[in-house]
């Protein structure tokens, strides 16, 4: 058996390659560990294309670091079935290879930090974490921006990591165009004439059967579907060839039609967003190597600013912003229902039928991708289950395990902080509630829908609208307050009495009865 006195163990969002690990001279004496755990694949019920996204960019990373030459081992769920845990594993390892150090880079994950601090605490081995180098942000750094339970402004924390990384920024250090932020100029729907030019989605073919046996070898619950063939990247070349791709062809449009949706075209589950977020999330791709391409693209192809700003204000504001929030307000933060919301998931979640057209199509994408854009995730599914109250704690669970990109430090923060208000506001100033107008007005969803969107009382009317008012009413106390939304309580007032009575049991039917919605 050969032996090592280093163990270095790599998570499958870990995959990255620029890693001062790996610039290192002497790596003889170190043994690299990737490893398919039922711990992560069990936490939560996943999709199937996620975990076998996940296993095959992990596998695909393994031999890519065997042939630079480095000491590795992968192990599948057959070779990890008698662990039961990381720390379990980590042990039999360093047992059977002769470790003395057990090296890992800082999870992100609270969870997995806890769990790796605490066996660092009971194990006789030398135990040494990392940064895992990928952040821009430091995570030494946080508290300069956040405090714990005090909200901070998303825009302005964009605006500072501007200056600090002379981002968008002219010689004066004031912003390019005289302008933080161009969110009005991308708030386009798609009209029919748009539909022919949206590009067909540059997606990929990876054989993915063997994984899939495995996955049912071992009984790990899943949902979703998935092929044996796999679209998503889960290298760090193909990660790449997808960011040339978006440079080239989706960027131009990109700021304009951020927040639309459709149902008319082929590639309604694309559009023109950059679909990168597995590749970030998984550090396949570093985000200053995203944002200095967009740079680059934007000087040579002359693209529209407002294109590009709305981009690298997710990567550079957003993105890090959430992360933020989630370390300065962890373990709390998992627990938070502000608003007390206790319903549970409807079915249709799990297989996508219910005559909610938009419900339907931003379910049924999801489910058959792993993916839906951010409007999709937050007005749609994120404002059904906020007008309806559903337990935060279900919501949690079906976005981290539905999304392709979902961790938990991103996933949660969108959810139960600027999708669910369940935060109390430490991210989103005011509830991200909307009527079926919003969705109408950003979409064609409406046009081919069972439901009346034009209606609130009425049998066939669109659930979100009488669902609208019944929220903003049994939060009044609360949001009436707010300058953000306070005036729209105006609009309930001047309607007929008759009409506000007719919303409201109009309401309560949808809530009593969400199964059949």
């Amino acid at each position: 058996m050969v032996q090592y006195s280093t163990l270095r163990f790599i998570f499958g969002d870990q995959l990255n390659a620029s890693h001062s690990w790996f610039k290192e001279d002497d790596q003889q004496d170190v043994l690299y560990v990737l490893a398919e755990l039922k711990q992560e694949t069990d936490y939560v019920k996943h999709h199937l294309q996620k975990i076998a996204a996940f296993f095959a960019a992990m596998e695909n990373f393994a031999c890519a670091l065997k042939k630079a030459g480095f000491n590795v081992l992968h192990l599948t769920l057959d070779e990890t079935s008698g662990s039961s845990s990381l720390p379990t594993l980590l042990t039999n390892l360093a047992k059977q290879y002769h470790c003395q150090t057990i090296e890992y880079q800082f999870p992100d994950e609270y969870r997995l930090k806890q769990q790796l601090l605490d066996y660092t605490k009971q194990t006789s081995l030398k135990v040494n974490a990392y940064d895992t180098e990928h952040f821009l942000l430091p995570f030494n750094e946080i508290p300069q921006y956040f405090k714990k339970d005090k909200h901070v402004k998303m825009e302005f924390f964009y605006r500072a990591m501007r200056k600090r990384f002379n981002i968008l920024m002219d010689k004066n250090n004031e912003p390019l165009d005289g302008q933080w932020n161009f969110d009005q100029q991308n708030r386009n729907k798609l009209k029919q004439s748009d539909l022919k030019d949206i590009p067909e989605p540059l997606c990929f073919s990876h054989d993915v059967s063997d994984i899939l046996k495995r996955i049912k070898k071992h009984k790990i619950n899943t949902f979703g579907e998935c092929n044996e063939t796999l679209i998503w990247p889960t290298t760090r070349s193909e990660a790449k060839q997808l960011l040339d791709f978006f440079c080239k062809h989706l960027l131009v449009h990109f700021g304009q039609f951020q927040d639309a949706m459709t149902c008319q075209s082929d590639y309604q589950w694309s559009l023109y967003h950059s679909r990168l977020s597995f590749a970030l999330n998984t550090k396949m791709l570093h985000p200053m190597q995203v944002i200095e391409q967009v740079l680059s693209s934007f000087k040579k192809q002359h693209i529209d600013i407002a294109q590009v700003e709305g981009f690298i204000r997710q990567i550079l504001g957003w993105r890090e912003y959430v992360r933020g929030i989630y370390w300065q307000n962890m373990p709390d933060y998992a627990s938070k229902n502000t608003l007390n919301a206790k319903r549970t998931l409807p079915d249709y979640f799990w297989h996508g039928k219910t005559n909610m057209n938009c419900m339907h199509h931003a379910i049924t994408q999801s489910l058959q991708t792993a993916y839906a854009h951010h409007i999709q995730r937050l007005m749609i599914t994120g404002n059904f289950c906020l007008l309806t109250a559903i337990d935060p704690n279900e919501v949690d669970a079906w976005y981290l395990g539905i999304y392709i990109d979902a961790i938990e430090w991103v996933e949660m923060p969108n959810t139960r902080g600027m999708s669910q208000f369940a935060d109390g506001g430490l991210i989103a100033t005011k509830p991200y509630a909307a009527s079926g107008n919003y969705i109408n007005k950003m979409s064609d969803y409406c046009k081919h829908c069972s439901y009346n969107v034009k209606e609130k009382e009425t049998d066939d009317a669109c659930p979100f609208n009488s669902l609208y008012w019944h929220f903003m009413l049994e939060h009044e106390q609360r949001l009436s307050q707010n300058p953000r939304i306070g005036m729209i309580y105006n609009n309930w007032y001047k309607q007929d009495e008759s009409l506000k009575q007719a919303t409201l049991k109009r309401a309560k039917w949808c809530l009593d009865n969400l199964e059949k919605l």
